[in-house]
C-alpha cells in the first residue's frame, strides 16, 4: 500500500500536503482501495470555508457513497475539475491526479498523522 512519508494524514483517511499556506487534499490509496471503484465526486464549495474534520463534499463508489471530510481549516481555493469527467484519477493515482482540492490554509491543528501514524491506524 502506497502511504507517502512527506504527507499528512486524518482517521477519516485523507491527505493533505501542505505547501506554505495552500494544501492539496485528497483522500488515501487505502480509502480508494476500500471504496472500489469510483463513479462521481460531488464537491460544489469553491470559496467556501470550512473548520477542520467538517464535512466537504461527497465521493460515490460503486458499493457506497462517502462523505468527504477537510483535513484542516481554511477556504477552498480550486476544485479538480478533471473529476467531473474522470473521477476514476482517485482509483489510479490517489496523490497526483486525482486529487481533491486547494485550500488556503487557515489553521493546521494538531490531529493529523504522520504516514507512520496512519500505517498504525489501518493495520499496514
Amino acid at each position: 500500500m502506497n502511504i507517502p512519508s512527506q504527507l499528512l494524514y486524518t482517521k477519516d483517511h485523507e491527505w493533505v500536503k501542505v505547501e506554505g499556506d495552500i494544501a492539496t487534499v485528497g483522500i488515501t490509496d487505502f480509502a480508494q482501495g476500500e471504496l472500489g471503484d469510483i463513479v462521481y465526486v460531488e464537491i460544489e464549495t469553491l470559496g467556501e470555508r470550512f473548520s477542520a474534520e467538517e464535512v466537504f463534499g461527497s465521493i460515490e463508489a460503486v458499493k457506497t457513497v462517502s462523505d468527504l471530510m477537510m483535513p484542516v481549516s481554511g477556504e477552498v481555493l480550486l476544485l479538480n475539475e478533471s473529476l467531473e469527467d474522470t473521477p476514476e484519477l482517485i482509483n489510479t493515482d490517489p496523490y497526483g491526479a486525482g486529487w481533491l482540492v486547494k485550500i488556503k490554509v487557515e489553521d493546521q491543528e494538531d490531529h493529523l498523522l504522520s504516514a507512520e501514524d496512519y500505517r498504525k491506524l489501518i493495520g499496514d
